[in-house]
């Protein structure tokens, strides 16, 4: 009988053990990446412009008053105070409302940009419209050599799903990344399901999922590892999640039907009286 015991209990700090392995390694973030193994990165990684962007975009030049009437109060550019001094105007400054900052980019993918008229920015990366204003003002002889300098305002994406903090949440400047966003978020849970992190990003008129394994280095590659404006991240929630939630509503109908019942009980013991 000893022996028999002794070997079932054997068997069970086995299968204990075995389990924990398992489980350690469905939970291991990266656990196909090896030691000192160099992998690439990607260093040409550029956010698009997106409707409703808001953008800082600053015009200089050698002389600071011929470069006024591109930028608009609150832009990031100069300003001329009571005495006709010329200053610099930082885009977070200036005394201008937030939402207010910077250049709207209207549900046609424009800007109203001075002088220079509507610019279409939509789908155009930070460079791309550097480039755009700068030939602009050189093609009509607006101004020699400008330097431009643009910047998102708003730059943001929502996490969604089974995360420690879920939100909405800005970023300065506009290069993050996935990994990075899961952090701000407070991390994934141990009922986060670490194969099924989707990413939903805009495309023109459509919308599209990319869903990622946050166990394996090819999220590295992925198009999405660089977030866009307005991303949104789903983490899918393990069977475990789902069923402690049909548990949590069974044990509410139960609760609800317990009332019932005892409700009408009283009503007919009331009656019969």
């Amino acid at each position: 009988m000893k022996k028999t015991l002794r070997v079932f209990a054997v068997l069970a700090v086995g299968m204990l053990a075995f389990s924990s392995c398992a489980t350690r390694q469905d939970i291991l973030y990266l656990r196909d990446m090896e030691e000192l193994t160099e992998y690439p990165v990607v260093q040409k990684y550029e956010a698009i412009i997106h409707r409703d962007d808001r953008l800082s975009i600053v015009v200089s030049a050698k002389d600071p008053a011929l470069a006024l009437p591109f930028n608009m109060p609150g832009s990031g550019g100069y300003n001329i105070d009571a005495q006709g001094n010329i200053n610099s105007t930082p885009a977070v400054n200036g005394g201008i409302d937030k939402d207010k900052r910077g250049y709207l980019v209207d549900i046609n993918g424009d800007i109203d940009f001075p002088i220079l008229g509507k610019l279409h920015v939509e789908g155009l990366s930070r460079s791309q419209l550097t480039n755009m204003i700068k030939n602009e003002l050189e093609r009509q002889e607006l101004l020699k050599d400008p330097i431009v300098m643009v910047n998102f305002l708003n730059f943001k994406f929502t996490v969604l799903g089974e995360i420690g903090s879920k939100g909405t949440y800005e970023v300065d400047g506009d290069r993050i990344t996935l990994l990075e966003a899961i952090a701000m978020a407070g991390d994934l849970t141990t009922k986060s399901r670490l194969d099924r992190i989707g990413v939903i990003r805009e495309y023109g008129n459509k919308r599209r999922i990319m869903w990622h394994d946050i166990r394996s280095k090819d999220i590295f590659t992925s198009p999405c590892y660089y977030l866009q404006q307005n991303d949104i991240i789903y983490v899918e929630p393990t069977a475990a999640k789902a069923s402690e939630l049909d548990q949590r509503k069974a044990y509410i109908w139960q609760t609800l039907l317990h009332a019932v019942t005892t409700t009408l009980s009283l009503v007919f013991l009331f009656i019969r009286k």
